[in-house]
Parts: structure tokens; sequence; C-alpha cells
């Protein structure tokens, strides 16, 4: 602890290299020969992973990198809002916030291009970076897409310019992802033409919103919408909630103080006491009011009008998945970097001690999560074109709409689980140097660890997720008749689908054989594993269906304690499906990369990502039958095997990521730490090499 001054002293930062190479050019015992067949080339690499819109990426990582917009460690609340408000203009004055919105309003009309800058700036500050999303993404986007062309032309220059800094006001305190079932009212008032918003009881008050403790002048409020004593379910309303003397009349709030992290964000809680605003700050793309009460909506079923409204918010989400990703990288890249300069314990040498990453469990502890991490980034790619594609209108069906929620749905709590679990890790891999704040690992997780539960609970979006999958299972069975789906029912109970994937043959002629090194050959075949995983999430899902049938007939309470029976099994099938999800993007991702070196490593390392998820579910498939007893003894070695031959281009594949010492602010990622390891030998070598070096007792002891 008495070096942490050295590691981030400014001649050392200023005089590292963005890179250490040297770090490269370990090789791992006994993988010398294969590994030096195969090398990766970081920079086409790293242009892969900045996918479509690299050009948006790259902009929001040159001002990531610059000081103004970066967060700064130990600011007092008080100080970090106020540094985190003024960083909005900034944004503003670098348009780096208004791709999205129409070119009429000085945007570009560019979604997917928005959400890809936006999530880098996670590297800056992660509380500019949820701050920025709660006036563009959530405020602004709910007034550009649940608007019309009159609102927009009303208040979105003020909400773009940050002239109106402004909340989205979904969440209470008594509901967070039941949204449906929120308290706050907006009862329309016919005599006055207006709307009258309340918040009725204390579990009603909206909480946990950015911009409203502080800073917010207006609010997005999510509200059921009563007009002629019909409840049409929840709406959006446009309400000024202060101007500069503080809240509007009827308005009250609560500042959310201290939080575990993110707190250059000024949460608080909003509530309303017969707030009136006009009927025409509805905003009213899919529900409108007329001035006699009457209530139309161009979609008829209020479930489906109900989804659509909030389906057009999914590019929070969607952020969300990509900021989290960008996270694990940098976590991996700091701890990477440090992992193949600090040395620890002289296990194989009388003179050097041994450099972290060497060391099998280093390996296991770091490696897995970038394999990881690759498969979430290509995951995370092919959600952007299609969130671009459903927002920019090329590919906007109620299909295409459904298919985003879901895609959504399934990859954020995957990432963004995988985020935190990374972030430990690399924090506990770098020992106390990981746990000081300028390393910046602590507060990354610290301002993350709200991922898990921020736009949607992940267990609540899985099960959201599970609920679309067994709807499809359902669909398959829609028009069969009785004897066709007893014929089913006899077919998996016999497990007839696994021979139908030819898995069962292949466990059969491993067992048969006795061959470790078979079972593990065929282990590595990106067949093999597809049907590994894609038959887990099959048979899950087909045996909660089969248990769930018929359920939608029965009493609502029987119904609703039959899905609670077997919520665990549904959250499960669903998070089997967003791994199945990330290891085919993983595998078309691969399919991209044309240098033999690169492809060669990257096939290791989806094979790593692969093998892990069976590694993790080896009772499961067990217990089905699915691998032999032989098989599943060979997935951990091999593993290990695999690690041995990516430790060589750990380096490259973190460094591929593309982060500079400017984005990842990490005394212990400048190659600070490496300077002192070869200061210490050197002192070492020359100690031994004089007549002073003092001699080791147990070599004495040995001598006699």
């Amino acid at each position: 602890m008495t070096q942490a001054p050295e590691m981030s002293s400014a001649s050392e930062t200023d005089q590292a290299p963005p890179m250490h190479r040297a770090a490269r050019m370990v090789q791992a015992p006994g993988t010398a020969g294969e590994s030096a067949a195969a090398r990766v080339d970081v920079e086409a690499l790293g242009a892969q992973l900045l996918g479509k819109w690299a050009d948006a990426r790259r902009a929001a990582r040159d001002l990531a990198g610059r000081p103004e917009v970066q967060g700064i460690p130990g600011l007092d609340m008080e100080g970090h809002r106020a540094r985190v408000l003024s960083q909005l203009s900034c944004l503003v004055d670098n348009g780096a916030i208004q791709r999205a919105f129409p070119a009429r309003f000085g945007g570009a009309d560019n979604h997917g291009g928005n959400v890809a800058a936006f999530e880098e700036l996670v590297l800056a500050d992660p509380s500019l970076q949820i701050k920025a999303g709660v006036q563009w993404g959530l405020f602004g986007s709910a007034v550009l897409h649940l608007g019309t062309a009159e609102h927009h032309e009303k208040w979105l220059p003020g909400i773009i310019s940050l002239e109106v800094p402004g909340a989205f006001a979904m969440t209470e305190t008594g509901h967070g992802s039941d949204v449906a079932s929120i308290a706050t009212t907006a009862t329309y008032d016919g005599g006055t033409g207006e709307f009258v918003i309340d918040t009725p009881f204390r579990g009603a008050w909206k909480d946990y919103l950015g911009n409203a403790a502080l800073h917010g002048r207006a609010a997005v409020v999510f509200a059921q919408l009563i007009t002629r004593g019909v409840n049409h379910g929840v709406h959006a309303f446009y309400v000024p909630i202060r101007d500069a003397n503080g809240f509007l009349p009827g308005i009250g709030g609560e500042d959310d103080g201290l939080k575990g992290g993110l707190n250059g964000v000024d949460n608080g809680r909003l509530h309303f006491s017969r707030v009136r605003i006009p009927r025409t700050n509805l905003l009213n793309r899919y529900g409108d009011v007329a001035p006699d009460g009457t209530y139309s909506s161009p979609i008829a079923s209020p479930a489906r009008r109900f989804f659509t409204m909030l389906g057009t918010l999914v590019q929070g989400r969607v952020s969300l998945d990509g900021a989290a990703i960008a996270a694990s990288k940098a976590a991996l890249q700091i701890a990477v970097t440090y992992a193949n300069q600090r040395r620890q314990f002289n296990a194989s040498s009388g003179t050097a001690e041994e450099v972290l990453l060497d060391y099998q469990r280093h390996q296991r502890r770091l490696i897995p999560r970038i394999a990881t991490t690759y498969a979430a980034a290509f995951a995370h790619e092919e959600l952007l074109e299609k969130f671009d594609g459903v927002f920019s209108g090329a590919l906007d069906t109620d299909a295409d709409r459904q298919d985003l929620e879901t895609l959504a749905a399934a990859l954020k709590p995957t990432s963004t689980w995988h985020a935190l679990d990374t972030l430990q890790e690399c924090r506990e891999a770098c020992g106390g140097a990981g746990f000081l704040a300028e390393n910046r690992l602590v507060s990354l997780r610290a301002d993350l660890d709200v991922y898990a539960t921020f736009e949607g609970d992940n267990n609540v979006l899985l099960q959201l997720v599970a609920k679309r999958l067994l709807a499809d299972y359902a669909e398959e069975f829609r028009h069969v008749n009785a004897g066709v789906l007893a014929r089913y029912v006899v077919r998996q109970a016999g497990s007839t689908a696994l021979s139908r994937t030819g898995l069962r043959q292949l466990a059969q002629t491993v067992t048969d054989t006795g061959s470790g090194a078979r079972a593990a050959t065929a282990l590595r075949d990106a067949d093999t594993q597809r049907d590994l995983l894609s038959d887990r999430v099959r048979t899950m899902v087909s045996e909660v269906g089969g248990t769930l049938r018929g359920a939608s007939r029965l009493p609502r309470a029987r119904s609703a304690q039959l899905f609670n029976r077997h919520q665990e099994e549904i959250i499960a099938a669903a998070a089997a499906h967003a791994e199945l999800l990330q290891w085919e993007a993983f595998t078309r991702g691969l399919e991209q990369v044309r240098d033999p070196g690169t492809r060669t490593v990257l096939t290791w390392l989806r094979n790593v990502f692969g093998l892990c998820l069976i590694e993790k579910h080896l009772a499961w498939y067990l217990m089905h039958g699915r691998i032999s007893a032989q098989r599943a003894r060979t997935v951990g070695p091999y593993v290990n095997r695999l690690l041995e031959r990516l430790r060589p281009h750990a380096q490259d594949l973190v460094d591929a990521f593309g982060y500079g010492p400017e984005h990842l602010r990490a005394p212990i990622a400048t190659g600070a730490e490496g300077r002192r390891q070869a200061e210490a030998m050197e002192y070492l070598r020359r100690l031994r090499a004089s007549a002073d070096a003092p001699v080791d007792e147990k070599t004495l002891r040995a001598a006699r």
C-alpha cells in the first residue's frame, strides 16, 4: 500500500506507453508451439468490435477522454452533482446528444449511432452517462416517441438545448417494474379542459427519479388516464414541476440523498396534489382525449397499447446492455495489464517471481470473463442493429418490436450481472491495488450496481423473456389435435428429442471407447456446443410449458399459484436462452474475422465461452442424460488447456477493446508496475552478483 503514491505519479503515467507490448510476448509453459502459430491482429479486431457505428463510438471515446467530462474521485455529493450538471452542457456543445433527434431540430435521425455513442460515456463518468440518459434518452425520448408534432415543436428545442432539464416520472415507491399497476392518476375535467394529476397515497409518489431532487423543470409523468369514469390505463403527460423559485403549486418532493453509487445524479421523489395541466399536455401518439372527454386510440387492445407505449422506451435497456459491456471491457483491460506485470512467489525459479497471469487460477479468473465479454459484445451489436431497424422505421412491424423487446429483456440482465461479477473479480485479482479508488474498479462496481434493477429488475425482465418463449411454445400446439400432442409427450418422456440431435449417439460412443481425448475433441466442435446449449433451452421451455399448459383456463388465483410454483424454472429457461443468444452471436462474429491467426485465437475464446456454460450447467446435462459421465470429466481439463493456449494472447484480446490511458485512468494499467518489477529484479541481480549478498538460512541448513 505504500507504493500507491508512486503508482499515481504524473511522471510515470505520462511516460508510460498506451499498451504494455512486452506483456504480450509471455508464453505459457507447454503452449509455445500452438500459440506461436496464431497472432491476433489487434487493430483489425478492434475495428470489428467497434461495429456498424464505429465513427460514433470513436467520437464518443474522444470526448470521454477529455478531463472536462471525466469524474473526479472523492467529490462530495453536492460537488459531484454540480459538476455533472455543467458537463451536460459540454455534451450539448459537442453535438454528443443530438444524433437520435429529428434533423429539423439539429439531429441526425441516427438511433443506433446515438446509443452506441452514449454507451461509451460510462468511461468518462457513469453519473454523467446516466444523467444524460435521463435528460435525452428518457425525458426527451418520451416526448419524441410518445408525443406528436405539436409536442415536438413546443418542447424538444428546450429539452435538446438543456434549457429545460427534465425527469422521467414512471417508477413509484410502491411500484417499480409493475408499471401497469402504478397508482398516480390523471383525471380529465371536461369543464375546464384539463387533466388533474394526483398521487393519492404515499406509495404512489414517483421515486428514484434523476433530475427530480434539484435540477428538473419538467417531467414526463406516467399515470392512469381516467375520463368519463373509465380508466384507460397508463399514459404519459408533460408536467412542469419547477420555476426559478422552486416547486410549482401542488407539487412537492424529496431528495433521495446519498446512494451506493451514481451520486452525481440528483435522484429524488415527486408527489402531486390536484395539479392541473392542459388537455394537450397528454402525449397522445397512442391515445387521445377529445375536448368532450371522448377517448380514442389507434390500438384497440389496452394491453397491446400499453406494451407499445413502453416499447418505444426500450432504448434504456439497450443502452444499459452496451454500457455494462463497456465497463466490463475496461475492468478486464486494467486487470489483465496488471496481471501481465505484477509478480508474486518464485514457484518455478529461485531468482524470479511468477507473473500473475501465468498461474492457472488467475487465468481461470480472467480469461473466461474475457470470453463472456466478447460474446456479450457481439450479441449487443446485433441488438443495436435490431433497435436501429425498428426506430428508423426500416423494420418496424409489430413482430419486429416484440422481437426487440424480448431481445433487450434477455441481454440486459445477462450483461449487467456479468459486469458486476467481472468488476468484482477484477478488483480482487488486482489485490490491494484494485481496492484503491484511483484504479476505478471499486467506483465502477458501485456505480453499476443499480444496473441490475435499473430500467427493469433483471429477474422480472427474464420472466418477460420466458413468457415470450412459452407463448411461442404454445403457438406450436395451438392447432394440433390430442393425438399429436399425446405422441409429443411420449417422445419427450423417452428423450427422443435428444436422439434426433445426435447427442445420445455421440455420448454413447465416448462411453464405449472410454477416450477422454475423443470426448474433448467432440466438445470443442461448434455443432456439439450449439446442440447442447439449444437442446437445454428447448427442453427447459417444453418442460415448463407442459407443466403450465392449461393454466390460463384455471381460476386466476390457481393460475397464479401454478406459475409462482414454477417461477424458478421459468427464469432459468430464459437465462439459458440468453446464454444461447450470446453464443450464437459470438459464432456469427467469429465468421466475420478474416485474419487466420485472429480467427484461431477467437475460436479458442468462443470454445472457452461455450464450454464454461456447459461446465456451469453440468449437473443439468448429467441429470437429463445429455452428457455421459466420461465426457463430463473432460470439460474442466479441456477448458484449462484452452486457457493455456489463450494466455499469451490475453493482452491482445483486451487491448483490442481500444481503450487508452485517458479512458482507463488506472495507474496500475500504465506500465508503472512493470517498471517497478524490472527495478526490483535488477536490484536483486546486482545484489546476487556482489560480495555483499546475504546467505539464505535454508541454504546453510541444506549444506549441513
